[in-house]
């Protein structure tokens, strides 16, 4: 059962790495169309920066906050043997959601569907911690 917790873990890092990718891919092409300068990303990202060179940046950010909690939960959940049918199942879900997410943003953006996506996947990660906490409430 542990392998099969540790492979949407896996699949959610390496697309959070994919990702990554499109950041500087990003920034050179604007930079290519001279839209920025390398002074434009001295503190981050200034005000110049264009929003289709601004987005990749905030979807990899967005994999990177709340994600934390569901990687800290699955690794819970194996280092205390409370790998469940259930628990996989959530994390696929939380992986789906995160990966339709980062679609949504990267694509037509509309928000309250990306909003819908993003508050569903944080319920997902919340039970998975509910569920995990569970058993230690009850004594």
């Amino acid at each position: 059962m542990t392998p099969a917790l540790l492979q949407p873990m896996a699949v959610l890092a390496l697309w959070t790495l994919s990702v990554l990718l499109l950041v500087p891919i990003a920034r050179f092409k604007a930079g290519a169309r001279g839209e920025v300068d390398f002074d434009d990303f001295k503190h981050g990202e200034s005000a110049r920066v264009p929003v289709h060179t601004r987005v990749p940046n905030r979807v990899f950010m967005n994999l990177l906050e709340v994600p934390v909690l569901f990687y800290v939960a699955c690794l819970v959940a194996v280092i205390l043997q409370h790998v469940t049918p259930t628990q996989i199942a959530l994390a696929w879900a939380y992986v789906a959601l995160r990966v339709l997410h980062s679609l949504i943003y990267l694509g037509f953006n509309k928000v309250p569907l990306r909003l819908t996506v993003f508050a569903v996947s944080n319920v997902v990660v919340a039970v998975m911690w509910v569920l995990l906490l569970a058993p230690l409430w009850r004594g």
